[in-house]
């Protein structure tokens, strides 16, 4: 799901006679500028190119009225820019299949029914859908956006059934430009991916080496903030190297080297402060060689984290050889995360009722796009509602802004379609620029973008366009925020009762092997890895879930005091066994 937003530091107030509690929701933190994303420049150059290929050559065939399907499958590029390449090219494959077969169905849809307010129910449950699959997967940013723009847009395209294969073809054709313009870099730097995830982790355990604890030792907020970041990171790279193939020596050795970096940056949760300094420099300079290509460095480990990376000895392997560190058993799958119960079932009840309603809503006051409202509608819901209003918040901001921008450049469209094609392209390279410091921002940019696409398969005028756009935003913004509160999530609250088991269970998983002495033997290194791995994903999950359900606005009491225990203790457990793993850690 990302990362989700704190709390905005206002007190909730508790509802008078029950624990049930009405939390604010915050203004000034959804306008906030942040850094961009260390990669941003990846998906924005991925995507401006596998879009000018299919753009230039409808301009020189004459055919602009199929820039709406080579789009399609050409805003692929989008995806999967953080997966190692193996893992990216069976996810592109996904991302591309999935954006064909959503179009297919939008477009069949248009070519058996004319009815606008049955086209909106459709189109409105194609984006719960959408919205519920990428976040089961996890896919990332962009997440449900694009898809979701591309099959709505789609539902209200006049087409003729014996049309749809034929415009089908060049989505599928340009969807196969982009996953080979995304696998390209793997040519130049083939292990690019899992280095900067590495580097990654790297950081954010040498931002934990340089918090200091607050006066006689107690933990400040910024320690806890500091150490799951930490964590999280470490996890997340974890998981990008268990993707990472180790089928040739060559390609087994690179992956060691960076399992033995990311040991090192894992042994920071257990650290001790009086090198810490030392330490968080040396991991720093270690994460700038990864981003800049340099050679591997050398990495000492200890005993202990050197058997858990070579393996147990069995009958069948003489001599002990090197083997790829494995994810622990049981992790929870994808359609897991979609069965019944399940936290995102609310949410993508949320889509699909207030996709429809701002549709119907958008065609009682007689605008002629209502799958823009649709599409604010759906682009709003995040995780919980202090994330969707602080979204709605900043598509409406963004939107105007983007207006603005779209009306000046008003005098250059009228230049012929060749400008048209290039102000696209430059638009979509600002919108992956700014979207990462602020989705207001990115809005700015992906609105005249989104109007250009419309003029190219029909022209209407300006002044109608622009109107209908405000008004599509306003309403789907309204609207779809109204469901958003109306249709609250209390399961997210169920979640954090399921993330307290799965901590406390591997809480004392851990207190067991903590128990057996203070360095663990040859034959139980790799248990205790998975130990380490469990608690700390299990960490990880739980500060997630309380994030997600401290942003409901309407929403029973949580359980501050176990939450706290819990994470107290599951951390004080994790550094015992990351300690236990790592120490002595000899200098490098």
């Amino acid at each position: 799901m990302g990362k989700h937003a704190r709390p905005s530091g206002k007190s909730a107030r508790t509802a008078p006679g029950s624990a049930v509690r009405v939390r604010p929701l915050p203004i000034r933190s959804a306008v906030r500028l942040r850094r961009p994303v260390d990669i941003w420049h990846k998906p924005a150059l991925s995507a401006v190119a596998a879009l000018a290929v299919p753009d230039f050559a409808l301009f020189a065939l004459g055919r602009l009225d199929l820039i709406l399907y080579t789009s399609a499958g050409a805003m692929c590029a989008l995806y999967a820019h953080g997966l190692p390449y193996a893992a990216r090219a069976r996810t592109l494959l996904w991302v591309v299949l999935g954006m064909v077969a959503g179009l297919g169905v939008a477009l069949t849809a248009a070519s058996l029914t004319t009815s606008t307010a049955l086209l909106v129910v459709l189109a409105s449950l194609v984006a719960a859908v959408h919205k519920m699959v990428c976040d089961a997967t996890r896919i990332g940013p962009p997440g449900n956006l694009i898809l979701t723009f591309i099959a709505a847009s789609a539902f209200f395209v006049p087409q003729h059934l014996g049309q749809v294969p034929l415009h089908l073809a060049p989505a599928l054709g340009a969807g196969g430009l982009a996953w080979l313009v995304c696998m390209a870099p793997a040519l130049i730097r083939p292990r690019g991916p899992e280095r900067i995830a590495t580097a990654r982790a790297l950081e954010a355990a040498a931002g934990l080496l340089r918090t200091e604890p607050g006066p006689g030792g107690a933990e400040r907020a910024g320690v806890a903030q500091a150490r799951h970041a930490a964590a999280a990171a470490v996890n997340a790279a974890w998981h990008t190297l268990f993707l990472v193939p180790a089928r040739t020596p060559a390609k087994a050795a690179a992956r060691a080297g960076l399992e033995r970096l990311l040991v090192r940056a894992e042994s920071a949760l257990g650290h001790e402060p009086r090198s810490a300094a030392a330490e968080a420099e040396r991991l720093t300079g270690w994460a700038c060689e990864l981003r800049s290509g340099r050679p591997l460095p050398e990495v000492a480990l200890s005993a202990a984290e050197t058997e858990e990376l070579v393996g147990v000895a069995d009958e069948a392997r003489e001599p002990r050889r090197p083997a790829p560190r494995r994810p622990a058993p049981r992790r929870p799958g994808v359609l897991a995360r979609l069965a019944p119960g399940s936290p995102l079932l609310p949410i993508g009840a949320r889509v699909a009722a207030g996709g429809v309603l701002a549709g119907w809503a958008s065609m009682a006051v007689g605008v002629g796009h209502p799958y823009w409202a649709v599409v604010t509608a759906a682009s709003i819901y995040q995780a919980n509602t202090t994330l969707s209003w602080q979204r709605a918040l900043q598509r409406t901001l963004g939107n105007l802004l983007g207006l603005l921008l779209y009306t000046a450049l008003l005098p250059l469209l009228h230049t012929g379609q060749l400008v048209m094609i290039v102000l696209a392209l430059v638009c979509q390279l600002g919108a992956e620029a700014c979207i990462t410091r602020n989705y207001w921002l990115g809005s700015v940019w992906v609105t005249p973008m989104a109007l250009l696409l419309t003029e190219f398969g029909s022209r209407l005028p300006a002044r109608t366009l622009i109107a209908d756009r405000w008004i599509d935003t306003v309403v789907g913004a309204a609207v779809g925020l109204a469901c958003c509160v109306l249709v609250t999530n209390r399961r997210a609250a169920d979640r954090i009762e399921v993330a307290l088991e799965r901590v406390t269970a591997a809480e004392s998983a851990a207190s067991r092997l903590l128990a057996t002495g203070p360095a663990p033997r040859a034959d139980d290194a790799r248990e205790t890895g998975w130990a380490r791995d469990r608690l700390a994903g299990g960490l990880v999950e739980l500060r997630e879930a309380v994030e997600v359900a401290a942003g409901e606005w309407w929403q029973r009491a949580l359980p501050e005091e176990r939450i706290a225990h819990a994470e107290q203790q599951g951390h004080r457990a994790l550094a015992g066994l990351v300690g236990r793993l790592s120490a002595p850690v000899p200098a490098a």
